[in-house]
């Protein structure tokens, strides 16, 4: 089988889409303005802000729930797979997007607090649905950074650039925890579906072939990406998904604790505990007591 070409670099983007390399480390392409080419999916070695228009029935998004219909944004992080294989097909291009390398945040405040950004993890069909404002908000930055890319390079260039990335990502941020707002009832299906998820698990024989639950475990059962699940937990509850699961664990522990024919070892090794101790310590610590102290007081 054929191996995925990848992008490692900028101009390895721009010579793939057919466009002039302006800054060695980042590039803002209007597919508008490139010839047709040939799609293909590959690794991504660099961080990638596509802004698309929303058309349902796109190869790339499917009809999925929109919260609005005029524009979309996804957010590609080094590492991931992305992209559609035209089958040697050329294709124009629709949107603009944003690409710049992880060297470029190399000593700002953003290379500290990127991994802030999580909606870089979500997969496609949890992606930023813009509404009018919001897009024109956006396409300003847009527009800022290419302003600055056809400015002579100079030592000003990075901190601006970066800036305006920054800008940018924390705009798409305010957006995204608007739409989990505006998605609230498509969230309670989710939390709901969640609490089964966990409850399928503590049923069946899982805790003592694999262990404890994980984040990534139930955001696979659901069909989202776990920093989806994780924040869309957070906002709905208050709690990491991380918590909730622990706090699931406590209640399911707190009723075989009761059972006095088991001791507290084997119910630490049903919950799926390696170490009994780290069930002690869990217990502790969320309820103020051990399983001891439990089980004698009630």
């Amino acid at each position: 089988m054929e191996r995925k070409k990848g992008i490692d670099t900028i101009a390895q983007y721009n010579a793939y889409v057919g466009q002039e390399t302006l800054h060695p480390l980042v590039s803002v392409i209007d597919f508008s303005k490139v010839k047709p080419f040939q799609f293909r999916r590959g690794q991504m070695e660099v961080y990638a802000i596509f802004l698309k228009e929303v058309k349902c029935g796109d190869i790339t998004y499917g009809c999925n729930y929109y919260d609005y219909e005029e524009a979309t944004l996804l957010f590609i992080a080094p590492g991931q797979v992305y992209g559609i294989d035209s089958g040697g097909e050329y294709r124009q291009a629709k949107g603009r997007a944003i690409i710049f390398h992880p060297d470029l945040l190399l000593g700002t405040s953003l290379g500290r607090s990127i991994s802030d950004y999580t909606f870089f993890s979500y997969e496609v069909n949890e992606a930023l649905h813009l509404s009018e404002r919001e897009r024109t908000v956006i396409d300003d930055c847009f527009a800022k950074i290419q302003f600055e890319l056809e400015h002579p390079i100079d030592k000003h260039s990075k901190t601006l650039i970066v800036s305006y990335i920054e800008l940018l990502l924390n705009h798409s941020m305010r957006y995204y925890d608007r739409q989990f707002i505006t998605r609230h009832h498509v969230n309670n299906d989710v939390l709901m579906r969640f609490e089964q998820v966990l409850n399928q698990y503590f049923q069946s024989n899982k805790p003592l072939e694999i262990g404890l639950p994980s984040v990534s475990y139930c955001a696979d059962q659901l069909y989202i990406s776990a920093n989806y699940l994780g924040d869309l937990i957070k906002k709905e509850t208050g709690k990491s998904a991380q918590e909730h699961i622990q706090n699931k664990v406590i209640d399911i522990a707190k009723s075989k604790i009761f059972d006095s024919s088991k001791n507290i070892t084997e119910v630490a090794y049903e919950l799926g505990f390696k170490y009994p101790q780290h069930f002690t310590r869990m217990f502790k610590r969320i309820t103020g007591r051990t399983p001891h102290e439990y089980r004698n007081l009630n």
